[in-house]
C-alpha cells in the first residue's frame, strides 16, 4: 500500500512538472502573439484584456492536460508522453486560432488585446482560445 502510496505521489509530482511546464508553454504563446510585454501588460498596467486572454490560454491548457491525465494510459511512459503530445498541440491550435481569428477581424488582434480599456474582441479571442481547448480534449477522450 505505502509502495502504490509512494509510486503515485512520484507520478503526481511528475504531470504536475509536465502540466506547469505547458502552462508556461501557453503563457509565451500569448506574450508572442500580443505587442509588448505580457507581465507588464497584466501585472503593472492592468490590462483586462491581456488578462483575460491569458486566463482563457491557461484554463484552456489546464483543461487538456486533466483531461489527458484522467483519460491516461495504463502505462506511465504512454500517459505522460500523451500529456505531453495532446498539450503541444492544444498550444498550437490555440495559437493557429488566434492568427484566424487576426485575419477574419479588422485591424490587429494583438493591438486589441492591448488596449487600457476592455474591448468586445478580447472576450471573443479569450472564447476562441479556450474553444480550441475544448476541441483538443475531446479528442482526447
Amino acid at each position: 500500500m505505502l509502495e502504490d502510496l509512494l509510486s503515485g505521489a512520484g507520478r503526481s509530482i511528475v504531470f504536475g512538472l509536465i502540466g506547469i511546464g505547458l502552462m508556461a508553454a501557453g503563457y509565451v504563446l500569448v506574450d508572442v502573439l500580443t505587442p509588448g510585454k505580457l507581465r507588464d501588460l497584466i501585472w503593472r498596467d492592468r490590462n483586462p484584456n491581456a488578462a483575460l486572454l491569458l486566463a482563457a490560454n491557461q484554463l484552456g491548457i489546464a483543461v487538456i492536460v486533466f483531461t489527458a491525465i484522467w483519460t491516461s494510459y495504463d502505462s506511465f511512459g504512454k500517459g505522460l508522453a500523451s500529456t505531453v503530445i495532446f498539450g503541444l498541440l492544444g498550444i498550437v491550435i490555440m495559437g493557429v486560432g488566434f492568427l484566424v481569428l487576426d485575419w477574419m477581424t479588422p485591424g490587429k488582434l494583438g493591438e486589441v488585446i492591448c488596449t487600457p480599456e476592455r474591448h468586445p474582441g478580447a472576450t471573443v479571442s479569450a472564447a476562441a482560445h479556450f474553444g480550441a481547448a475544448l476541441i483538443v480534449t475531446a479528442c482526447i477522450a
